[in-house]
């Protein structure tokens, strides 16, 4: 089961752009942030060894960033909630029910804020909370590029058509990927496994 992390934190790399993927570096907060990594990972410990433990939590937080990228890249728009301006993409059908822990990222947020205010971006703090997840739960050490910037609008529509549902048949599955640039061998490493971390979760 471990493995499911590993496969959906790829899926998380793989869908960045490669122009933007080139710009960004794992150390790209070592001197404005050099606490940034023992932050997010202190926070996801004490989370997950409190009082309320909860079993999914690092697959919620990989999930999380997963369903985040897979729409328009890896910008943040899922932690946007709904306003006059913005349909949220957290209330689009194919994330109700299945995105969760959103209170765990705001408490990592919060933390950071105290120690390096207005300097690490919220889609990076994403990916910290998936990297880290994964480093936790003790699947093979996977560095996340960092230096993303946020977005300031959601998808609501992209978001329903894009994420993947239990309903898909073969071609809807491989249309959805090869509109991300991915192939068959990339759905049947990262799709299958996405949907049995939904259910087993």
């Amino acid at each position: 089961m471990k493995l499911l992390y590993v496969f959906l934190l790829s899926l998380v790399l793989c869908i960045v752009p490669p122009t933007l993927r080139a710009q960004l570096d794992s150390l790209f907060y070592k001197r404005t942030c050099s606490s940034l990594h023992s932050i997010v990972h202190q926070v996801l410990y004490n989370v997950s060894k409190g009082p309320a433990k909860d079993k999914r939590l690092f697959a919620s937080l990989i999930r999380l960033a997963y369903h985040d990228c897979f729409v328009q890249g890896c910008d943040a728009s899922i932690l946007l909630n709904d306003t006059a301006a913005i349909r949220s993409e957290q209330l689009a059908p194919p994330n109700i029910n299945s995105v969760r822990r959103l209170d765990v990222v705001n408490l990592i947020k919060k933390k950071i804020e105290k120690t390096c205010p207005g300097v690490v971006s919220c889609v990076d703090i994403l990916a910290l909370a998936a990297e880290i997840s994964s480093e936790i739960f003790k699947v093979p050490n996977l560095q996340v590029p960092l230096g993303k910037r946020d977005n300031i609008t959601a998808n609501f529509d992209l978001t329903t058509s894009d994420i993947l549902g239990p309903t898909s048949n073969l071609p809807q599955l491989i249309y959805k990927f090869e509109k991300k640039d991915l192939d068959v061998n990339d759905l049947v490493a990262l799709s299958g496994p996405s949907f049995i971390l939904s259910f087993e979760f």
